[in-house]
């Protein structure tokens, strides 16, 4: 058979798989009429169906069980080849693959393409052919159950496969996605292959069913790689698990039940390949090592002190009672009374904690959002709101860090015990009185104050209302009101008695106020000597009650900020794991629908998974769908990944540090024959480098929005970006490629040891080093400005104006500093001054709202911030005569002040006032010195990514410059 008969049955094979048309002469009449073209010849079969709707795939299967059309052809119509693609013949499976491949051998010797990359092809094609195998046998209703329209079962510029729902099965969808979505998971699979032993009968009832199992999850792997439809049928896989499960088929399965048995499935069947391979040694699980950590359980039991160590996978988590996943997480990690521990003397309390010896490189967490209520005698789901973070710190929960975080967890129960009784103060302030209704009492004082200053009456509103009763009634027959309808010029005739009679038949019309009484309650009596010293008690106490308000809420968000902080230092933000994904969970307990929110390293967005459809999504309509508290949607399962080590969702050769298309130009021979290297691994290192390569440099050309600032992803895109020297780049990428942290497997070490190779061969006259490091201290400085940038935002729009200002003049400082170099050193310069210029007006605001209480406390705060902040900054300002719009701004806070002069005021506020005016209206541009910068928490590249984009896009238009930057 000719390598073009072989290559025209790959593309019956795909094309058959994209439309589901079995009709062999049509399909080959459709690739000759596009000359071979696969999207032309679907867009004709399309076409041609939708002409003769009668040809359908419905039609076609009734028509062969008639016709016992079950042959696929190899080459012409004449050909008497035909392999038989639809018995059990495993022979005849084999031969049509083999003949496939033909035309993947021959890419190979041309291009390089390694044996791996031709085992997944084959895979994939493999379980390809079996899916359409089981295509043929299907009934009538279920050819249905897909769309009739082949384009809406193509898959689109290789976006990620979907999963059909085959009964119930979303859970299924939602966890092997996840899996399927860890690259490192995903190339174990793959690279599975069954024990020699499998031929024969198994040994026992875990390899009858586990083995199996693994040979379906094969396949399924095989057609989400390279699958040209959008979605793919899971049955076999799915059918093999339902039989572990008691439940009927029809009910909906306990996802964290389905979790578990997956990976015990999976451990097993790797177990058992692991004693084969490594007969005479102690066996290495590779899903154990995956997904199992270790913690110390440190204890007291009835006075007796104990250690264990346990092995743990999934980790379970309590969610009712707690506002976030630290919050769980501390509860977990202390159970019982556990004072005891820490002393020195044994007591009879008994308690536990655990600290984690060793976090797996997949950490997962299962939230506990059921609970059974013994009341109805059913399970019921827990909606409360649950928050957790993108990027999560192990540390404090480590045994290394034990004494450390002993400390941090008794300062936190203090702080929140003295957080405690300011609330509870507070509280009393905000809620005042002693009945059921309660009002701030500020506002209290001051409904008293405008009682008191309203203007007094000397008589009762209902004083001067006649008494006298009708004719024909009694005085409370007759509302009050319709006494007054009378004027004065009124006879006493038939037509004034006609208009007493209608005036009391309708009284609510003609009642009014008298004129002599106020339209609010007021005073009957009060003197002037009264309403000044009440007016005077109660605007000291208003004031007084206002500060007091102000003071605890400020201490309370000082408290808050400072428990929130508690973690923030470098030595505890050590361990970082990164979420990759979360489950959702949408009903009840008993019913409802799963789903999954996956990260996308490669795109830098969420994916949503939901069975057959793949959409593009963000973290605010994860937070919406996953935190819970406001519908029936919530996650009930969380999975991190340690963001450490990036081969766990980076392909094995191509690694999230990467290198230079420049290794590729360079001859590997010298360094193969020193490292003993074979030529396939030569041939797929350069294959992944040039990949690598290609993506930054497509990421430094993309024009991007400035939430997605490419430059903060990787450092070679940010020397792209700004020209640097060829060896500046090629050091920089050899350098990160050979970094240990890569060496995860045989191949990668192997390409790891070649950039070390590299690098030994770069002469030290080669790369002025000075120079180069005189880059990386710029590309460090940028990624500084940017997180001082990011925290001075997020605190501006937080409206906390006094911590956001020294984070913005650093990042502008920075900035600046990066600016004068190149015009893509650093950010957009407009923006940051923008955002300083405003956080200084809205300090001198606020120090002038102070200064005009009078009152010496706000009056010295006020001043205290001009002097120590915003007369410091003005400098700053001055310094560049070029930017307008800082001049101007500095001109409107010397005005607000010097409003002042002139106006009466005491003794005391004149002389603070006469003090302080030279200080503001100094001229000189001489630039003090400040403290020292903030100190800096550690982000991931991840994390400032998209704390960076979030707090860009949270800018609205009022917010941000006139020029739309």
């Amino acid at each position: 058979v000719t390598i073009e008969k072989c290559h025209q049955q790959t593309l019956l094979n795909q094309l058959r798989e994209v439309t589901g048309t079995t009709d062999v002469q049509l399909l080959q009449q459709a690739l000759q009429v596009s000359n071979g073209d696969l999207a032309e010849a679907v867009a004709f079969l399309t076409e041609k169906n939708a002409k003769v709707p009668q040809q359908d795939e419905a039609t076609y299967y009734q028509t062969a069980q008639i016709t016992n059309d079950r042959y696929i052809s190899v080459g012409s119509q004449a050909d008497t080849n035909v392999i038989d693609l639809t018995g059990d013949d495993k022979d005849d499976l084999q031969r049509a693959i083999a003949l496939s491949l033909e035309e993947s051998n021959r890419a190979f010797r041309e291009t390089g393409i390694t044996d791996e990359e031709q085992a997944i092809s084959r895979w994939v094609l493999e379980a390809s052919i079996a899916e359409n195998k089981a295509s043929l046998k299907r009934t009538h209703t279920e050819v249905w159950s897909d769309s009739p329209n082949p384009h809406d079962r193509k898959r689109q510029d290789n976006c990620p496969v979907g999963l059909k729902n085959v009964g119930n099965t979303c859970w299924f969808s939602a966890v092997i996605q996840s899996l399927f979505n860890l690259l490192e998971f995903q190339r174990l699979v793959l690279h599975y292959s069954p024990p020699a032993r499998m031929q024969d009968l198994p040994r026992n009832q875990k390899e009858h069913r586990n083995l199996p199992f693994m040979q379906e999850l094969r396949h399924l792997f095989s057609l989400l790689v390279g699958s040209k439809r959008k979605y793919v049928d899971p049955s076999s896989a799915v059918e093999i698990l339902k039989d572990a499960f008691k439940s009927s088929e029809s009910q909906q399965q306990d996802v964290s039940e389905f979790t578990h048995k997956l990976l015990d499935w999976l451990e097993d069947a790797f177990q058992i390949k692991a004693e084969e391979d490594r007969e005479g040694e102690k066996p290495k699980n590779p899903m154990v090592d995956l997904f199992y950590g270790r913690f110390l359980a440190v204890g007291v039991l009835e006075g007796k002190k104990f250690e264990n160590t346990e092995m743990f996978g999934q980790y379970p988590l309590q969610v009712n009672g707690f506002k976030d996943l630290h919050e769980c997480l501390e509860a977990a990690m202390i159970e019982g009374e556990i004072e005891s521990l820490h002393s020195a003397e044994n007591s009879a309390k008994s308690g536990q904690e655990h600290w984690f010896t060793e976090l797996p490189p997949v950490l997962t967490f299962e939230l506990s959002r059921f609970e059974f209520n013994q009341t109805l005698g059913r399970p019921e789901k827990i909606h409360n709101k649950l928050e957790f973070p993108s990027m999560l710190y192990m540390d404090r929960y480590m045994d290394r860090n034990r004494d450390i975080t002993r400390i941090k967890r008794e300062e936190i129960r203090r702080l929140k015990e003295h957080l405690t009784v300011l609330q509870q103060r507070l509280e009393r302030y905000l809620s005042y009185g002693s009945g059921p209704k309660r009002f701030p009492l500020a506002d209290v004082l001051q409904y008293a104050m405008e009682f008191a200053s309203s203007k007094p009456v000397c008589t009762s509103p209902v004083e001067d209302i006649n008494t006298t009763a009708p004719p024909g009634g009694t005085t409370a027959q007759l509302p009050p009101p319709a006494r007054q309808v009378f004027s004065p010029g009124s006879g006493s005739g038939p037509q004034a008695q006609q208009q007493q009679r209608v005036s009391i038949h309708k009284p609510f019309t003609q009642s009014r106020v008298p004129p002599d009484l106020p339209m609010h309650p007021a005073p009957r009596h009060i003197t002037e000597e009264e309403l000044r010293v009440l007016e005077g008690c109660l605007h000291r106490w208003r004031s007084e009650v206002e500060n007091d308000t102000r003071d605890l809420q400020a201490s309370i968000s000082r408290i808050h900020r400072t428990i929130e902080l508690m973690y923030s230092d470098k030595s505890m933000m050590q361990v970082p794991y990164r979420l990759h994904a979360v489950l959702v969970h949408e009903g009840q307990a008993n019913a409802g629908h799963y789903w999954a929110y996956i990260f996308d390293p490669h795109q830098q967005r969420w994916m949503k998974y939901n069975d057959i459809s793949v959409t593009k999504s963000s973290w605010e309509e994860l937070v919406r769908d996953s935190f819970g508290g406001y519908r029936n949607a919530s996650a009930y399962c969380l999975m991190y990944i340690d963001d450490k080590k990036p081969f766990l969702i980076e392909g094995n050769l191509i690694c999230i540090c990467k290198v230079t298309h420049l290794l590729v130009s360079y001859e590997l021979s010298t360094q193969r024959a020193a490292l003993n290297l074979p030529a396939s691994l030569s041939q797929a290192a350069k294959h992944a480098l040039k990949v690598e390569y290609t993506r930054l440099l497509r990421l430094a050309q993309e024009d991007t929005p400035p939430e997605r600032d490419y430059r903060l992803q990787h450092i070679i895109v940010y020397f792209i970006h700004n020209q640097a020297p060829k060896k500046i780049v090629e050091r920089t990428l050899l350098t990160q490629f050979a970094d240990r942290n890569l060496g995860f497997d045989e191949r990668c070490k192997s390409i790891m040891k070649v950039a070390r190779a590299k690098l030994e061969l770069i002469m030290p006259d080669e790369v002025n080093m000075e120079e180069y490091e005189m880059w990386h201290q710029d590309y460090r400085k940028f990624r500084d400005a940017t997180v001082f940038l990011l925290i001075g935002l997020e605190l501006f729009l937080k409206k906390s104006y006094v911590e956001a200002l020294m984070y913005l003049i650093y990042a502008y400082q920075y900035n600046k500093e990066l600016l004068a170099k190149g015009p893509y050193r650093g950010h957009d310069e407009e923006l940051i001054a923008h955002y300083r210029r405003e956080c200084l007006l809205k300090l001198n605001e606020h120090a002038a709202v102070l200064f005009e209480t009078g009152e010496e406390i706000e009056v010295n705060t006020g001043l205290s911030i001009m002097n120590e902040l915003v007369v410091a900054c003005i400098p700053l300002l001055l310094v560049d005569e070029m930017e307008e719009k800082d001049m101007v701004a500095v001109e409107d806070m010397r005005n607000r002040w010097c409003s002042y002069l002139g106006q009466e005021m005491e003794p005391n506020l004149q002389e603070k006032l006469t003090d302080f005016l030279p200080k503001l209206l100094d001229c000189s541009t001489e630039i003090k010195s400040f403290h020292d910068p903030p100190k800096l928490p550690s982000y991931s590249t991840l994390e400032l990514c998209e704390r960076y984009g979030q707090v860009v896009t949270s800018l609205t238009p009022s917010r941000t410059p006139a020029d739309g930057r």
